[in-house]
């Protein structure tokens, strides 16, 4: 096992982002090694308590050692940040200050090859649970699905223009022995995608996005939680929100536009009778993005995009 390390992207933008200030109840969603949450609390000292989740025991663990000097003021739960509600309730929190939420896997979780987040490791075995606990691995997924489903995941959720053709391939070469490796995978999806397709980024890349969305459920629900936390939100309180593919950055920018939007009647009614107020301000019109300096330092930040919004 690797010891967890996790450099928090954006990290000034996002405390900018939330208006960290001193006091106040503050929400991390994705605790990870505790970068971002270590700043939340230096930065509300002395009274500024923190609730934070994760799925990841190790990550728990580091954040747990790393927040240790702010003994008193955080809690961590093992959650998934869509259960926000059951997480408050324990915590006998009603309103928070500022909610972050960061839909991205650590450095740790990729690097360690044991985790099988990466294809560039051959004999990583194919799990990429984010919660070690849960029954669905990336091999179960491959080894079991139909080709219909295989390719319905691969299209939506990685955006995969030879979904199709991997998916059926897979589907042969699990007839003749199971998938179990990162490489025996990337095989079957190198050898399903034409050679003049398989420049710039890594060709695995969108499928073994596809399969750990699928393994832990990423956009079930992703819409309804950032309505229903950004609703938590004190007047004045913001919500920032990391997200790493086109996928997220879409369903948090139609989130955003709900909430903004003051009715949601059809254009053709002469009135409103929703009666639907506006609950935020974007503060972020078009996403913030990773300075030339941190995707030149941390490339994991490259496809990172910041969204922030404002309670009314």
């Amino acid at each position: 096992m690797l010891d967890f390390s996790h450099k928090p992207v954006m990290l000034e933008e996002c405390m900018e982002g939330l208006g960290v200030k001193e006091g106040g109840v503050w929400f991390d969603g994705t605790v990870g090694g505790g970068g971002h949450s270590y700043e939340i609390l230096k930065r509300s000292a002395p009274t500024g308590i923190l609730i934070a989740t994760d799925l990841d025991d190790e990550a728990i663990a580091a954040a747990s050692n790393r927040l240790k000097m702010f003994d008193g003021r955080f809690s961590i739960y093992k959650s998934n940040y869509k259960n926000f509600e059951e997480v408050f309730e324990k915590a006998g929190v009603d309103k928070i200050d500022g909610a972050l939420l960061d839909f991205g896997v650590s450095s740790h979780q990729i690097d360690d090859e044991d985790r099988g987040f990466t294809y560039r490791a051959a004999n990583a075995p194919l799990d990429m649970r984010m919660d070690q606990s849960s029954s669905l691995t990336a091999e179960i997924v491959v080894n079991t699905y139909s080709e219909d489903r295989l390719k319905k995941i691969f299209k939506d959720y990685g955006e995969e223009a030879f979904a199709k053709q991997i998916a059926r391939n897979i589907v042969k070469a699990r007839a003749v022995k199971p998938l179990k490796t990162s490489g025996e995978l990337s095989e079957v999806i190198k050898a399903s995608i034409p050679k003049k397709f398989q420049v710039g980024a890594p060709c695995e890349r969108k499928v073994f996005q596809a399969l750990r969305i699928e393994v832990n459920a990423e956009l079930e629900g992703l819409y309804d939680l950032v309505i229903s936390l950004t609703r938590r939100l004190q007047t004045g309180g913001r919500i920032a929100i990391l997200t790493f593919h086109s996928l997220e950055d879409r369903i948090v920018k139609e989130a955003f536009r709900y909430l903004e939007s003051p009715c949601t009647c059809p254009k053709s009614f002469p009135v409103c009778v929703c009666g639907k107020k506006a609950d935020v301000k974007v503060i972020t019109n078009k996403p913030i993005v990773a300075s030339k300096a941190e995707t030149e330092e941390n490339t994991r930040s490259k496809c990172a995009k910041l969204r922030v919004a404002e309670k009314l």
